[in-house]
């Protein structure tokens, strides 16, 4: 009986499969240098700051994510695996649902287009009521009233409580 070794492409893909972690490595660590890159060349005038400047919080979260990366890489190269999520009630041999997918993104551009001209009130309540529709409820007694209370609120809450200006759109004057 002969046997047959597996190819060095055979045991190339093996081996990135089993490390697949490693790919979240390599994101962590472009995202560390990124940050810590745009945290350093940052323009700061020395007079405007006090003891803790605008790059600190950068610095440190740039820095962090590096010590990550680092950590993690070191964790997959000594066998390390991600633990299954238990938690979760999905069935990872079932297909991704992309109209759900295609829908939710359809309703957040949406959204992202008319908050200008119609204003957050409006295009929230359409993002409110676009996503509930995209994740499958059907109540169209109730999903409208319920984006519309939603989406006022959260105007209100930001824009009148919080300073944080949104766009009123046609509505500015009545809400």
């Amino acid at each position: 009986m002969t046997t047959t070794e597996p190819t060095e492409e055979v045991r190339g893909r093996s081996w990135l499969r089993d490390h697949s972690e490693l790919g979240v490595c390599a994101l962590l660590l472009a995202l560390g240098v990124l940050v810590l890159t745009d945290a350093l060349t940052m323009d700061v005038d020395i007079t405007q700051r006090g003891p803790v400047g605008p790059r600190t919080v950068p610095v440190v979260v740039g820095a962090g994510l590096l010590l990550v990366a680092a950590l993690l890489a070191v964790d997959v190269l000594r066998g390390g695996r991600g633990e299954a999520e238990g938690g979760e009630d999905v069935d990872p041999s079932q297909p991704a649902d992309w109209r759900t997918v295609l829908l939710l993104t359809g309703v957040f551009l949406g959204a992202a287009v008319l908050i200008e001209p119609l204003g957050f009130p409006v295009a929230g309540a359409l993002l409110f009521w676009g996503a509930a529709f995209a994740l499958g409820s059907r109540r169209f007694d109730r999903d409208p009233l319920i984006a519309a209370v939603l989406s006022v609120a959260t105007y209100a809450v930001f824009d009148k409580l919080l300073g944080v200006p949104l766009p009123g759109g046609p509505l500015m004057g009545v809400v």
